[in-house]
């Protein structure tokens, strides 16, 4: 009967934790929506009350602007940075660059490791699963801050997710 619980407690942890991440991720873009529009309306009743601030912006549909200036629509692709006038393109221009590419698969197998940590009562375990993650994605975090942002909610929810998971079988089937 354990091996039921288990494999139960794995299977939802898993497969059932990519919605909640999704939900998560939908939730954050919404608030920082909120909070960009608050931003915008703001800058134009400033500018409203100011005529002498002249400032145009041109905003490109379905995306918007992070941090860096760097402009990211909602399929989690960044447009290529744009050589220096004057010089020549390095490699021929790619429409979008993909962010945390393979992030569903590592996901799964992140909330699977995760939880069978837990239930083998190997905790120390979940800090190798973040540090290979980690590693694996530096490069890409440290060059695109949308990309780090993302991937710490990602992580964060899906190791929740899965320590709730393995936590409530553990305590509830498995004692």
């Amino acid at each position: 009967m354990n091996a039921l619980w288990i494999t139960v407690a794995l299977l939802t942890a898993g497969f059932a934790g990519w919605p909640v991440t999704a939900l998560v991720f939908k939730l954050a873009r919404t608030i920082d929506d909120r909070a960009d529009a608050a931003k915008a309306a703001e800058q134009a009743r400033r500018a409203a009350e100011d005529p002498s601030a002249d400032v145009t912006v041109d905003p490109v549909r379905g995306s918007h602007p992070d941090e860096t200036g760097q402009k990211v629509d909602g399929e989690l692709t960044a447009e290529p940075e744009h050589p220096a006038s004057g010089a020549a393109p390095a490699e021929p221009a790619v429409a979008a660059q993909r962010i945390l590419r393979g992030g569903a698969i590592i996901g799964i197998l992140e909330r699977l490791g995760v939880c069978l940590a837990i239930l083998t009562g190997q905790p120390v375990a979940i800090a190798y699963i973040v540090a290979i993650k980690g590693l694996g994605r530096f490069a890409e975090l440290k060059e695109t801050p949308v990309a780090a942002e993302r991937f710490i909610i990602g992580t964060l929810t899906s190791m929740l997710w899965a320590a709730g998971t393995a936590a409530a079988v553990k305590v509830l089937f498995l004692s």
